[in-house]
């Protein structure tokens, strides 16, 4: 576990946590279905920080699963973001035109000795769970789903390769104890700025070797969107309370490639009336509809409480 104290911060991650240049921030949505209620509240929220701020606004198009994005709804997501009165830096970044640039930072990791392939399917991570416990336990359960127990992180070499040679579908993962040595040694206790709660510990390895990429699929999202940040210059980044966690994951491999770290805010989540966060799925509330029905942005204010 990574820890820290407001008094024994190293200095050089200081440094890099206090940011005191132009304020740059995104909203970064993905082309899987049309932006509901949800997004409109992030949408305008992000975007009213960075106008308070004088900073920029980037929108960033998170495209690496090709299966469910469609270009139909890349289209009306600028015209919601338009119809909503935004503006933002072009051109816009298209996670799916940077794919090189995922490999190389992956092939990074790799010859850090901090990657390893993984050719169990869920099925196979389930059961080895309940073999080690009798029954999916705490320890391997947290909100971003199952922990992996570390089935193949000791695989022979050659059963690697042979495997590899068969067209066997793997993922590659982070080796989480290693990654974390490699950190420490380098930075020292290791820290992430919440702009409201101030200073957090990391504590990525209760994630355990999370995936950060696949053999059809040469990124994943931890691994993209902090390449991606740290491209764009992006120093503060603001988000759903909903993705607080996955920020110990981003905040060790910002340390792994030496980016520097943005600063972070987390807004709160716009739920339903039966308390449930929206969904694409919700077609009566999407931007979209609600838009074409003659609806006002001043109306969809009021419908998510920025008024």
């Amino acid at each position: 576990m990574l820890c820290c104290a407001k008094h024994n911060i190293n200095k050089g991650m200081e440094d890099k946590i206090a940011d005191k240049s132009l304020l740059v921030t995104r909203f970064a949505p993905t082309p899987s279905g049309y932006l509901h209620l949800g997004h409109a509240y992030s949408a305008l929220f992000v975007d009213c920080v960075a106008k308070q701020a004088g900073g920029k606004l980037l929108v960033r198009i998170e495209d690496i699963d090709r299966k469910r994005c469609q270009p139909k709804y890349e289209k009306s997501i600028f015209a919601d973001l338009a119809w909503l009165g935004l503006s933002w830096g072009k051109p816009v970044r298209r996670q799916s035109d940077h794919i090189a640039e995922y490999k190389k930072q992956l092939k990074r990791l790799t010859n850090m000795g901090v990657i390893y392939p993984c050719f169990c399917t869920r099925r196979d991570i389930r059961n080895e769970i309940e073999k080690i416990n009798g029954a999916p336990h705490n320890k391997y359960l947290n909100r971003i789903g199952f922990v992996y127990p570390g089935t193949c992180r000791t695989l022979n070499p050659a059963n690697v390769r042979q495997q590899i040679s068969l067209g066997v579908p793997y993922a590659l993962r982070v080796d989480m104890k290693k990654a974390i040595r490699l950190v420490k040694r380098a930075h020292g206790n290791l820290c992430w700025l919440d702009e409201e709660k101030g200073l957090q510990c990391a504590v990525p390895d209760k994630f355990g070797d999370v995936v950060l990429a696949r053999k059809d699929i040469p990124t994943s999202y931890h691994l993209s969107v902090v390449v991606d940040d740290a491209v764009q210059g992006v120093n503060y980044i603001i988000r759903g309370e909903d993705l607080r966690d996955v920020t110990h994951i981003h905040c060790l491999l910002q340390a792994l490639l030496g980016f520097n770290q943005p600063k972070y805010r987390f807004h709160r989540l716009l739920l339903d009336k039966k308390g449930k966060k929206f969904s694409k799925r919700d077609k009566p509330l999407t931007l979209k509809s609600l838009r074409e029905t003659g609806r006002t942005v001043e109306e969809i204010k009021v419908m998510i409480g920025l008024c």
